[in-house]
């Protein structure tokens, strides 16, 4: 009998922290600005979180370009952009306002270059060439992704592009 109270008991206490978490209201929605090889988030107007904290954590991924030099010394672009090592930025605690409103302060997910690539990989000289030296050119942030989670739940995601609606989309 006292197994069976406790199982009601956690099931009850699932049940209610379920429905606390399905009653989030979106507001307005969070943008996203793309600088570079940076990505931030920030704003939205979430309500419904009760007084259980609330994270943000943003994800970034892009791509990076490279110039390809010659042994001559002269300098052209690489063909082929490289894949970047995404970014994170990390669980960042949304902020109350009033009456359990809560926005997510300016989060941000910053891409970092890979392991210096080939020069077959980058696209210098055609024809597979490895007498060229890669120099990294440009690193830029092409995407990302948020999460929002509270109390080990995720609660609302989005996804975001470079050059696309700053208030992304629906995951």
């Amino acid at each position: 009998m006292r197994r069976i109270s406790i199982v009601v008991a956690v099931l009850v206490a699932a049940t209610m922290t379920a429905t606390a978490l399905a009653a989030v209201t979106v507001k307005s929605l969070p943008t996203a600005s793309f600088s570079g090889a940076s990505v931030t988030v920030s704003g939205g107007n979430f309500s419904g979180l009760g007084s259980t904290p609330a994270f943000a954590t943003v994800t970034a991924s892009g791509q990076a370009t490279y110039t390809c030099t010659n042994k001559g010394g002269n300098a052209a672009p690489g063909q082929n952009p490289v894949q970047a090592q995404g970014g994170s930025s990390g669980p960042v605690q949304l902020t109350s306002d009033h009456n359990g409103r809560s926005t997510i302060p300016p989060a941000t997910a910053t891409v970092t270059a890979p392991p210096t690539p080939t020069a077959q990989q980058v696209g210098c000289g055609g024809g597979g060439s490895t007498s060229w030296t890669v120099t990294l050119n440009t690193l830029t942030a092409t995407s990302a992704h948020l999460e929002i989670t509270q109390g080990g739940s995720l609660i609302y995601c989005r996804n975001y592009t470079l050059g696309g609606d700053p208030t992304g989309t629906a995951c």
